[in-house]
């Protein structure tokens, strides 16, 4: 739990350096946190629908995966986006990916570490 909160708080860092340093000072790169916010709901939608379900997978499932990487792809393209049209400059264009590539990756390691089901879950907390 240390660690995925340490590594949340370094891709929060990348972020806001994106953000705040003095050659960059534009926040558009800050939309991406919505992004953030909303990549684990299509997991949770799907999990709970298909709680009752003995299948491996399934449909829902499958469009759940689906939404989350239509959701994750854009969080990456957002910034790329801005930079292509100068909103941003490219270096903070490379902090903002930098601080997706960790969230998104601590995000995972959430789910890898308290989705599994077993008597150490993510619901206890």
């Amino acid at each position: 739990m240390v660690v995925l909160s340490f590594s949340g708080a370094i891709g929060l860092t990348f972020l806001m350096l994106g953000c705040a340093l003095e050659g960059y000072g534009v926040y558009w790169p800050l939309f991406v946190l919505i992004f953030h916010v909303i990549s684990p709901i299509p997991h949770f939608i799907a999990k709970r629908v298909t709680e009752d379900s003995d299948a491996s997978s399934s449909a829902c499932q499958e469009l759940a995966y689906f939404f989350t990487t239509g959701i994750v792809v854009s969080a990456f393209g957002l910034p790329v986006i801005l930079a292509r049209i100068s909103v941003i400059k490219w270096g903070a264009c490379g902090l903002v990916l930098a601080g997706n590539a960790v969230i998104f990756i601590t995000i995972q390691g959430f789910f890898l570490a308290f989705g599994r089901g077993d008597d150490f879950s993510w619901h206890w907390w």
